[in-house]
């Protein structure tokens, strides 16, 4: 897996529900590389801190093969890697094999893949369209979130390579399966709350599926 472009937002204004807020999501590339930190990527915007940034949500990354796909159904949009409010474009990105756990070496960061993208409001802000919201949950490409391990730097082209392969076969297409099915498959929620990995959060919300 390699990085395509790398990203970050500036805050903008928009208006939603007849009031005016501030979103990070515009994001566009960057010449230059970027720091992944802790609970945030250096330079970015995050305005919606319960959402968005901390431990599990330190950085966003999303696949530059699923850009064609978008680009036939949305061809009017003025477009750039950072569409979908990532971070990292990277090409290759199959969250069908992205075990939840799984560490990998980004640059000189070492990240842990924590949780999908669950979208929002605001990525229907983006693409003009909050119909994109279902379309985007459908497709089951939801991309992911990363966890830092070790802070570091990470520039357009280096590699996105695995440290180590979480034993846990819990994906991030299951992930968001789990999320979004109506019966809640009892092999996924096994998985689910066994997996270290998982956020303890969202263990307590799906309990009460137990």
């Amino acid at each position: 897996m390699k990085i395509i472009s790398t990203n970050i937002g500036k805050p903008q204004t928009i208006s939603w529900n007849g009031k005016t807020e501030q979103t990070g999501i515009f994001k566009y590339p960057l010449n230059e590389g970027l720091d992944l930190k802790k609970e945030i990527v250096s330079n970015d915007t995050i305005i919606d801190r319960v959402h968005h940034g901390g431990s599990n949500k330190a950085c966003y990354i999303f696949s530059a093969d699923e850009y064609a796909y978008w680009k036939e159904i949305y061809p009017d949009l003025d477009w750039d890697w950072g569409m979908f409010g990532e971070n990292l474009t990277i090409e290759g990105l199959d969250e069908n094999t992205l075990r939840v756990g799984n560490i990998y070496k980004i640059g000189s960061a070492l990240v842990q893949v924590s949780q999908p993208r669950e979208p929002c409001y605001k990525l229907g802000v983006r693409f003009q369209d909050q119909g994109i919201l279902k379309k985007f949950i459908d497709r089951v490409r939801p991309g992911s979130y990363l966890r830092v391990i070790e802070e570091g730097h990470v520039n357009k082209g280096d590699e996105m390579e695995l440290i180590n392969e979480s034993s846990n076969e819990f994906s991030i297409t299951h992930f968001h399966n789990l999320l979004y099915s109506k019966e809640k498959s009892k092999e996924l929620l096994y998985l689910f709350m066994n997996n270290d990995a998982v956020p303890q959060y969202k263990k307590e919300k799906f309990k009460k599926y137990l």
